[in-house]
């Protein structure tokens, strides 16, 4: 991959690449719409990424390309930037705006971004090309800033250059993540734990309706702010910071408080599924995989009932994976109104799965779907 990049490069800018990075993407393996409530969340990083070249130029401007998109960008190097359009450069924009707010960047850039992860699909695109691009920086400027720096700094481009009120779980995974291993995370604390994620004789797939989602125009942003109005209601008695500092069985006593229904039922999946996320981390850390696929359908089915975040296309591929023996547990992951689902399948069925699913989709969607195995994958790193 690094010498077919570097070729492209040289291709792009008739000049090698200095320096060539790698972050990757995301699953959350449970624990979804939980980040942006102060709750625990358990993803993982995948093989599936975002790969940077770069070289500095002489000529104090950013060039933005990509293998992945025709549309390219070539903007000055200032002190300041703002949101310009809808164009992806706008996710690794957003980054240099950040930096500059502490230290003078010293010369222009020429980058070239290539990327596996399904644009779209829910598995972090735009978080693995924040922290690549903040990681390659700070690594080839020698700037002092830590991993979690790295990721606090990705968060803000997102909620405040891109303008989408998400959590911090995306960039925190894809940054930290380490090979056959999951995280239990903490979004109100940043405390987090590694747990063994060796899953024996099963493997993870990664199902993507291919119904693309645009997140920041979607209801996501509609869903942080009926949160909000649930942790309002529960406050006329309660003093909470975020909805998931009560357990089921805390806020089952102070649940009449919140008279609006939808914004009840919002609230109850945030709190049940925070709870599920222990119980899942434990059955997993125990390698008790039909507990933890028990959990996984329990978890889309409150995404879909509660939340209503799932959709026609996600319930199909779940509908399907139910139905299948190999299957030991599967849900929507990411943030829903399309994207992917994940499923922990049986070694040797990758192939009868990925045949069968596809004409089960097909026949009740219309399109068929894409179907990917993946690995537990290392984080940000340089190559």
């Amino acid at each position: 991959m690094k010498d077919d990049l570097a070729i492209k490069f040289f291709d792009a800018y008739k000049k090698q690449p200095a320096a060539t990075f790698f972050t990757p993407g995301r699953v959350n393996l449970i624990g979804e719409h939980i980040d942006y409530n102060g709750g625990l969340v358990f993803p993982c990083a995948i093989t599936l990424g975002t790969w940077l070249c770069m070289s500095p130029n002489d000529d104090n401007v950013i060039r933005f390309k990509s293998v992945n998109f025709e549309q390219e960008a070539e903007i000055p190097l200032q002190t300041s930037y703002v949101k310009d359009g809808k164009g992806w450069y706008n996710y690794p924009l957003g980054v240099f705006n950040e930096i500059l707010k502490d230290f003078k960047i010293p010369s222009g850039f020429d980058l070239l971004y290539y990327g596996n992860i399904p644009i779209g699909s829910g598995l972090s695109s735009s978080a693995s090309i924040e922290i690549v691009t903040a990681y390659a920086l700070t690594e080839f400027l020698g700037l002092n800033y830590d991993l979690l720096s790295l990721v606090k700094m990705a968060k803000r481009v997102e909620n405040d250059f891109i303008g989408l009120n998400s959590g911090i779980m995306d960039q925190f995974a894809v940054a930290f993540g380490e090979k056959d291993k999951a995280i239990v995370l903490n979004c109100d604390t940043l405390d987090y734990q590694l747990v063994d994620c060796e899953l024996g004789d099963h493997v993870l797939m990664i199902i993507n309706s291919n119904k693309p989602r645009g997140l920041a125009e979607s209801k996501y942003n509609e869903r942080v702010e009926e949160c909000a109005a649930a942790l309002k209601f529960l406050n006329q008695e309660l003093s909470l910071n975020n909805l998931c500092e009560l357990t089921a069985d805390q806020f089952a006593s102070y649940s009449h408080l919140i008279t609006d229904a939808t914004v009840l039922k919002r609230a109850t999946h945030v709190v049940e599924e925070n709870d599920r996320v222990s119980l899942a981390a434990k059955a997993l850390g125990e390698g008790n995989l039909a507990e933890f696929g028990g959990l996984m359908y329990a978890s889309h089915q409150s995404l879909k009932e509660l939340y209503e975040v799932s959709g026609k296309e996600l319930d199909t591929v779940v509908e399907f994976c139910a139905s299948y023996p190999e299957v030991a547990g599967a849900r929507m992951t990411g943030a829903g109104f399309g994207g992917c689902a994940i499923a922990i399948l049986k070694k040797g069925a990758e192939d009868d799965f990925s045949k069968k699913i596809t004409a089960y989709y097909e026949e009740k969607i219309g399109y068929a779907p894409g179907v990917y195995v993946s690995e537990i994958g290392n984080g940000a790193s340089a190559i």
